[in-house]
């Protein structure tokens, strides 16, 4: 046996009365900052509320991190929910009404089937012989490279209606992210054309859409530990949440996504 000391029913008690008041001193430090912030109007007394707030959001998660932790080691069991780290994005430290907006996506895919891929470019070739007048394309025949067909492809179609329609162009869908920062001020036109991802600076994130298989996994595991038997994954993998929002409406859900949304 381990010499180091097991944790104990006592422990476990101490640690869901640090999670109490630790939840305490969150709704504490969000009311304070809700009720003083229509008061004031100065920066370092809005920072320092909001500093106020972040603290007691990392000092719960560290809580209810620790308390999930002994109650797994002492009784084998866990708690319903989770608290996100901090880690997953830092405090918001945008303008609190940002007169500008980037929306940045990311969309992995997998050349699952390359023929389906180059017959489909052949296709759009035949159909409209402009679209393989690109610089990238020209003397090669858009079904004979995969660079040329990649071309083809996602120049005659917009990029959203190539994740609906992935599988017909042969592709698998991979992770996808969507970030909505905040700007201070429009970009001027063709400013950062050059280097378009390197502002992406997650402190301006306001909401964020991710979307990855592995969701669907951490659904599966919490199936099998309840006894209830694997149940089927869903066709499309679900998509997590930033704290900065709010999830989109059923009806737009059943619709399908606005323009440049990840679908869930």
């Amino acid at each position: 046996m381990s010499d180091a000391a097991q944790p104990t029913a006592a422990d476990v008690r101490a640690a869901v009365e640090a999670v109490k008041a630790a939840l305490d001193r969150h709704l504490e430090a969000v009311e304070r900052r809700a009720g003083e912030r229509g008061e004031t109007t100065g920066e370092p007394d809005a920072a320092a509320l909001d500093s106020a707030v972040y603290a007691a959001f990392d000092e719960l998660a560290a809580a209810g991190e620790s308390y999930d932790e002994l109650l797994y080691e002492v009784y084998d069991e866990v708690t319903p929910f989770e608290i996100p780290g901090g880690d997953t994005l830092p405090a918001y430290a945008g303008p609190e009404t940002p007169s500008a907006l980037s929306v940045l996506i990311r969309r992995d895919y997998t050349i699952a089937e390359p023929p389906r891929l180059l017959a489909q470019a052949e296709r759009v070739t035949e159909l409209d012989p402009e679209s393989a007048e690109d610089s990238r394309v020209e003397g090669t025949s858009a079904g004979g490279s995969v660079h040329a067909a990649l071309g083809v492809l996602f120049g005659e179609y917009e990029p959203d209606e190539i994740a609906t329609r992935h599988r017909e162009f042969g592709l698998e869908e991979g992770d996808s992210t969507l970030w909505v920062t905040a700007a201070e001020e429009p970009a001027e036109p063709g400013e950062w054309l050059s280097a378009p991802f390197d502002q992406a600076d997650p402190e301006r994130v306001i909401c964020r859409f991710d979307v990855s298989s592995v969701f669907d996994e951490d659904e599966e595991d919490l199936v099998v530990e309840a006894g209830a038997g694997p149940g089927e994954p869903d066709e499309e993998p679900d998509a997590e949440y930033t704290e900065y929002g709010d999830y989109p409406d059923e009806d737009e859900a059943e619709d399908g996504p606005p323009p440049g949304a990840p679908r869930r």
